[in-house]
């Protein structure tokens, strides 16, 4: 490119003068990156006057002409520039811009699999078969939740897992679509058929209504998967599930002692279960249902460690997971794999959160009743969570002197009145009454809650994750409110302050908030004690630098008491015999004498004291503190 504008200046320089033209040049200022044709260009027509050629030039007229020529020789690479250009990007166009678009489809396809954490978005692709997606139609359910994409395809590949996440995201229907969709698979492999009292898969739950409610979405299933599922849990009589035992089942959901107990009595025989599920598994283990659980498990184990024994699937369901229950759950079912969604012991997103910071003189009845009465009155439901039966009993008998219907939920509550008292809070008949209730109803109620009060405050995060869960299921909106009592104030700023940075609820308490708070104090003492050696060792080391003044303060002691010079050494002895007693022993008679060694200096010279008083301060000073770090 230099050497054509080179080139093209001398042939334009080397031109006779008397020769003048028109031509018409094209002159262009777009850029040189062209991906569409260039606008059409602009008609410039350059003139120059004819001159003589025997006419002399003159300094004016050469700068007058090489003025003139610059920018024709700057127009001309131009147009050449851009000729060039456009002939090299009509080649290339079409295959970058091919490349381009595969690009950025690639990216763009790269994102969504990353928002979607590589997994499949929809039922189809989760391998479900027909019977199982028309339950699903009949459901009315269309898009899997998170832990559905994550543990729909586990458990149809035969994993043992352990399900985490929070209360209402679809837990229930992550194991039983794929359960069925196995025992169905194996009915079509092995020719498996349904047998009286041998089922293949059992479900455990800690509570009844948690039973009633897996039960009656294992039979809206059944409809179109074509199986059988019955149900013994505590509380029912034995009659009718021994009769229900006896017929052709697939599947048992109970109670782990209402199971053992089927078990016990014959009713109910080991010899074909393949897949077992625990559903709140922290709940059965924190409740103390892990010596039932293990008892139950017991026999499946050994039938598995034998050569051709049948070996079974574990499922593990739960909305919170301490560290405690994490390590027994991994020595109980060694290899398990632990499968957590985002939102796991975090705030639920489409709920609100309330904390109303109550003082001593305020009372809590009134509170609530202020709190509860806007609620009522948009025809809200609303459950009331108390720590103990005694506030639970309180708040029922003073809601009702207010006029505002109750139905109560806790441990004295028979179990066939809780459900009842449940049926009647779901029901849309009449008024809705408001749930007065223990952490009893905090786990596995399946319920459509609008707003949750919690009038005593939980002593835990993790009771108020399972509270909080009652309401906000499934997507809907809820609201959270907590009356917070003075004893309450650190634990529900701590979870507050966690709620609103999005971080995890797991390991907060009212015992591990203190023992935090007796940790910083400990390390803060522990950081003033080495500040208090390092000030006491350094000032030994400033006062072991001056051996000269200190021996001239101790000859100036000396010769005060003695008054003679031969004495010099004499005195001197004595002032560091005293020294030296008190430094190592601490008894009375030591102080005794460094005391009235003190009294007789002060007789005689105030300012001769001061040297050895400050030696044994100072040296007993940096020794306690050094002992005592």
């Amino acid at each position: 490119m230099g050497t054509t504008g080179k080139a093209l200046s001398f042939s334009l320089l080397s031109l006779p003068k008397r020769f003048s033209f028109n031509r018409i040049l094209y002159l262009s200022s777009l850029p040189f990156q062209y991906v569409h044709a260039p606008p059409p260009p602009q008609r410039v027509v350059v003139s120059h006057k004819f001159r003589p050629l025997c006419s002399t030039a003159t300094a004016e007229s050469a700068i007058d002409d090489n003025a003139t020529l610059q920018p024709i020789k700057h127009s001309i690479l131009l147009e050449r520039l851009r000729q060039r250009h456009l002939k090299e990007s009509a080649a290339q166009t079409p295959k970058e811009s091919i490349t381009t678009t595969a690009t950025k489809n690639k990216k763009v396809t790269k994102k969504s699999d990353d928002a979607n954490g590589g997994v499949v978005g929809s039922f189809e692709e989760l391998g479900l078969s027909k019977e199982v997606m028309g339950a699903l139609g009949e459901m009315g359910i269309s898009e899997p939740t998170e832990i559905q994409r994550i543990g729909i395809p586990a458990v149809i590949k035969g994993r043992s897992v352990v399900l985490g996440s929070h209360t209402g995201s679809g837990k229930t229907l992550a194991y039983l679509l794929p359960l069925v969709q196995l025992m169905r698979r194996d009915e079509e492999l092995h020719g498996m058929l349904m047998k009286p009292r041998r089922p293949r898969a059992v479900v455990l739950c800690p509570t009844r209504e948690l039973c009633e409610q897996v039960f009656r979405v294992s039979k809206s299933i059944s409809h179109h998967a074509r199986f059988r599922s019955t149900m013994v849990s505590g509380g029912g009589r034995l009659r009718p599930q021994e009769d229900s035992l006896n017929s052709p089942i697939d599947m048992i959901v109970g109670t782990p002692g209402r199971v053992l107990q089927h078990v016990e009595e014959g009713n109910m025989v080991y010899g074909d279960i393949k897949y077992l599920v625990l559903d709140e598994a922290d709940t059965m283990f924190d409740r103390g249902f892990g010596p039932d659980i293990r008892k139950f498990i017991g026999p499946l184990k050994n039938r598995a460690s034998k050569a051709e024994g049948l070996g079974f699937q574990t499922v593990l369901v739960t909305a919170t997971m301490t560290k405690g229950v994490q390590n027994l759950v991994d020595e109980e079912f060694q290899g398990i794999t632990h499968l957590r969604t985002s939102s796991l012991h975090k705030k639920i997103a489409n709920a609100r959160h309330d904390f109303i910071k109550l003082s001593g003189s305020e009372n809590k009845m009134e509170a609530l009743l202020q709190v509860l009465e806007p609620s009522l009155a948009k025809g809200n439901r609303v459950m009331v969570f108390c720590n103990t039966l005694n506030s639970s009993r309180a708040v029922d008998h003073f809601l009702n002197e207010n006029q505002i219907s109750t139905v109560n939920y806790h441990g004295e509550v028979p179990a066939e009145q809780r459900v009842e008292n449940l049926e009647r809070f779901k029901s849309n008949d009449g008024d809705c009454p408001t749930l007065v209730c223990t952490d009893l109803a905090a786990r596995g109620l399946d319920l459509e809650v609008d707003h949750v009060i919690m009038f005593d405050f939980p002593l835990n995060s993790i009771d108020y994750l399972h509270r909080t869960g009652r309401t906000a299921r499934m997507g809907a909106k809820g609201k959270v409110t907590s009356l917070v009592a003075r004893k309450d104030v650190i634990l529900a700023t701590r979870i507050e302050e966690a709620m609103m940075k999005n971080e995890s609820l797991e390991s907060l308490s009212v015992d591990s908030i203190k023992r935090d708070k007796a940790r910083s104090r400990v390390n803060e003492q522990k950081d003033r004690h080495a500040k208090m050696v390092r000030v006491s060792s350094f000032k030994n080391k400033a006062a072991s630098t001056k051996p000269n003044e200190i021996r001239g303060k101790a000859k100036k002691t000396s010769v005060a008491k003695s008054g003679k010079g031969p004495l010099l050494s004499k005195g001197k002895k004595t002032v560091f015999d005293v020294s030296k007693k008190s430094k190592s022993s601490g008894s009375s008679t030591s102080r005794g004498t460094s005391y009235s060694g003190k009294k007789k200096s002060e007789n005689k010279n105030s300012s001769a004291v001061k040297s050895p008083t400050k030696l044994n301060v100072v040296g007993f000073r940096g020794r306690s503190a050094a002992k005592a770090y």
